[in-house]
């Protein structure tokens, strides 16, 4: 099976951010960079089970949460400084993408589910 798009975002996603929040500095790289990391890493994990899931729905809805929590960390990053406008807009736009693409995936399951 090949991998969904939202799937390799995310995993574009993690190749992309995780280098960044381990060069934090120490006193943010141990709480918010590793929360973000463990939130990224559960969303992928999650993302990949989803695809193999029968039940679909269980896996994915509470994954928006989620991304919401994700978003309001990326920008505490950028409000205390710790990266860049360019920085933090790439990751805003990335975890947007992710967040189309997983509601679009929620409404297609929801679909199905009404179908039965």
């Amino acid at each position: 099976m090949q991998d969904l798009s939202v799937v390799q975002k995310t995993y574009d996603l993690i190749k992309w951010y995780v280098p960044i929040l381990n060069r934090l500095p120490r006193d943010h790289k141990f709480l918010l960079g590793n929360l973000i990391i463990k939130e990224l890493y559960n969303l992928l994990d999650q993302l990949i089970t989803a695809q193999y899931a029968k039940n679909k729905l269980s896996y994915l809805e509470p994954l928006n949460g989620r991304l919401q929590v994700m978003r309001y960390q990326t920008r505490l990053l950028f409000d205390f400084g710790l990266v860049s406008q360019k920085r933090y807009q790439y990751a805003s736009q990335l975890i947007n993408e992710i967040g189309r693409e997983l509601g679009g995936w929620i409404k297609s399951q929801q679909g199905k589910k009404g179908q039965k």
